[in-house]
This record gives C-alpha cells, structure tokens and sequence, in this order.
C-alpha cells in the first residue's frame, strides 16, 4: 500500500510551480521547486506540507495581497463534496488536492496581520481540498472576526465552506493547532453547530457529529444536553447525525448518554464470549462469537461494543473500544452474533506481544471477557 505522504511528491510541487507562474510571470518556479523538493522522500507527511510552505513563502510575492490573489488565480473549479464524480472540476486546469494543505499555511503564516484577506483566501483554498488546519491560527489570533466569518459562513452556497465553519472549530481537531480556549468554553462554537446541524450535505453534518464529539470529551453533560433538546421528533439525517455524536460518551458507558438512546438499562441474561483463533500474528484476523440469552419478559434495546487491551511496551495495556452490535433481544431470545477483528498493522498503533485481553460492554457494563495472545 502506498504510504499516505507520498500524497505531496516531487510531480505536486513542480504541478505546482507551473501553475503559480502561469497565475504570476514573475514567480520563480525553479527556486521554489528545488527548495521545496530537496530532501522531500524523507519527510513525513505533515514534514513535507510544512517545506513546502517554507518554499513558498520564499518565493511568492511579499505582499501579502498580491501573494493571495496570485495563489487564487493558480486554483481548478471548485469540486463538490456530495457528487459521487465532480467531472468538470476535475477536468479544469488548476491546482486542487493535497497541495492546499502547504498553500493554507502560507496564508496561516503570513495572514495573521492581515485576517479579512486571509480569510478570503482561506474561503477560495477550502473548496479545492480544505482549509481545516489554516484557520486555526486565526481563530486564536482573531477569534472574534474568525469566529464571526465562520458563523457567517453557515449560509454560504459551498458545502466545504460550510464545513470549514464546523470542522476548523473543532477544539481538538487530529494533527490541527489544538484551540484550547475552546476546550475549556466551547460556548463560541454552539451557533454555528446549531445553524449546521440540518445541513443538507451528508459532508457538513459530519463534522458537525464530529465537532459535538470532541466537546463531549471535555464537557460530557453539554453534549449529552444537546442529545436530550434535538433527538425528540429528529428526522432520520438529524438521529444519524446525534448518534455519531454520541459514540465517544456511549463507549465509555455514560448512563445518561445510554438512557438518551433507550439503553439505560442493565442486560438482564447471560452473555459468552469466545475468540478464535485464541493465538495470532500481527497481520492475522480473529473471529469474536458472542450469545446473548435473555432473561427478561420484556424486549431489550442493546449497545454492544467490545475494548481490545492492547499490551504496551512495558508491559501494561491499554484499551481502544470498538463499535460492536446495536439491536432488539425479544423476551427469551438466544442470539448469536459474530464480529472479525484485525491485528493488521496501523500507522497510529505499534503492538506489542502478550497476553491481551477483551471485554464485551452491553449498554455501558462489561458484560463478557476473555483473551488473545498475540505474538510478532
């Protein structure tokens, strides 16, 4: 499989090179490639976005508007997020795709003395990839006018605008500037998760469940008080939407989440769990089987998910839980149900060998364990 930042390679930045100096004569192609790709196959991939930020801040205009307006006029049609194939965007000449990531930065680092004009680059950037991790600076920098563009942006045409309005306020957004004024308060934020939460693009309402997710890591009660106010009467968009929301607190077993979503109640029966195979390798698959026997004259709503310990490099575990069964069991009922799970290797896990054990949880109470040895 081809590793992910291979994504920003030498063929981007020279595609990029001839695409700024179409949008200005007087960019320096050659200077801004042979920075940005010296030493390039050795980086990482957020390494590699950062280098050829650096290349481009070297080699664009210093004025910061002129900078701007030469990197909009060097960018495709913009795409469309819900279209299974944006045909014309991606026919249009132009930059687009992973290289916005640098192109952002550069705005990031230049336009913090100049936030209405990086935001109106920032605004052009994210329709042709994403301008999550831009705006970030400006929200802490300027987080009254970022905050209030963003907002602002709720009604704009373009779905990743929209987006950007909900995902680039994530308090903890993956590999973003952690914005911890938000972390502490997320109040600023609950406006435009409101104005976003019935968005017609299945892209936008995404983050929106994502961004609540991230709340509830931090404020639990808020997020579990948002589920309360909008799950009565929901349409089915705004229910998926409020479930994945809710995933973080249900896996950690949070009775008011679970009572929100009609599993506040104990499994009343019994519960197996097996493994096989009981010895694996990295790379190898295991089958969990479990039966639920019900014990109760009444049907039972069930949230089933399992936690992998997974052993440590000094000998301790740690679990990760994963999405297992949501379901109905009738009063009497035996059901059977079986779930694979990989030791494949991930970029964001290193395994280690032993003994590692793995708990069923239904509707927040461990319910069933049992174990797997994992070799190297």
């Amino acid at each position: 499989m081809e590793p992910f930042k291979n994504l920003l390679n030498a063929a981007l930045v020279r595609e990029a090179g001839g695409a700024l100096v179409r949008s200005w004569p007087g960019f320096d192609h050659k200077a801004f490639e042979r920075h940005a790709i010296r030493g390039l196959e050795a980086l990482e991939m957020k390494a590699r976005a950062m280098q050829i930020a650096d290349a481009l801040e070297a080699t664009l205009p210093d004025d910061f508007g002129a900078a701007c307006a030469t990197i909009e006029r060097s960018l495709a049609e913009p795409t469309d997020p819900d279209a299974p194939s944006d045909a014309a965007a991606e026919a249009s000449v132009g930059l687009r795709g992973w290289i916005v990531w640098p192109l952002g930065e550069f705005v990031a680092r230049r336009g913090l003395d100049q936030p209405e004009r990086a935001l109106q680059a920032l605004h052009a950037l994210t329709q042709r990839l994403t301008a999550e991790f831009a705006i970030r600076p400006l929200i802490v920098r300027h987080p009254e006018l970022t905050l209030a563009t963003l907002l602002a942006w709720t009604r704009d045409p373009s779905a990743h605008v929209r987006r950007l309005a909900s995902e680039g306020s994530r308090p903890r957004l993956p590999w973003g500037l952690r914005l911890q004024a938000l972390v502490a308060d997320p109040t600023p934020t609950l406006p435009i998760l409101a104005a976003l939460q019935d968005d017609p693009s299945q892209y936008v309402r995404r983050s929106v469940a994502n961004h609540l997710n991230d709340i509830a890591k931090d404020h639990p009660e808020r997020v579990v008080d948002w589920v309360r106010r909008h799950l009565p009467d929901a349409s089915a968009e705004r229910r998926a939407l409020l479930s994945h929301a809710s995933r973080g607190l249900i896996k950690k077993g949070h009775a008011g989440m679970l009572a929100l979503w009609g599993a506040g109640q104990a499994f009343a029966g019994d519960c197996s769990l097996k493994i096989s195979p009981r010895r694996v390798a990295v790379g190898e698959r295991v089958q969990l089987t479990l039966v639920l026997r019900s014990a109760s004259r009444k049907p039972q709503s069930l949230l089933i998910d399992y936690a992998v310990h997974h052993v440590k490099a000094d000998g301790r575990t740690s679990p990760k839980v994963f999405k297992g069964w949501k379901l109905e069991l009738v009063p009497g009922e035996t059901r059977t149900l079986a779930k694979t799970h990989s030791f494949a290797p991930v970029t964001t896990r290193r395994y280690h060998a032993g003994e590692h054990p793995v708990e069923v949880s239904i509707n927040g109470r461990v319910a069933a364990r049992t174990s797997v040895r994992l070799s190297l």
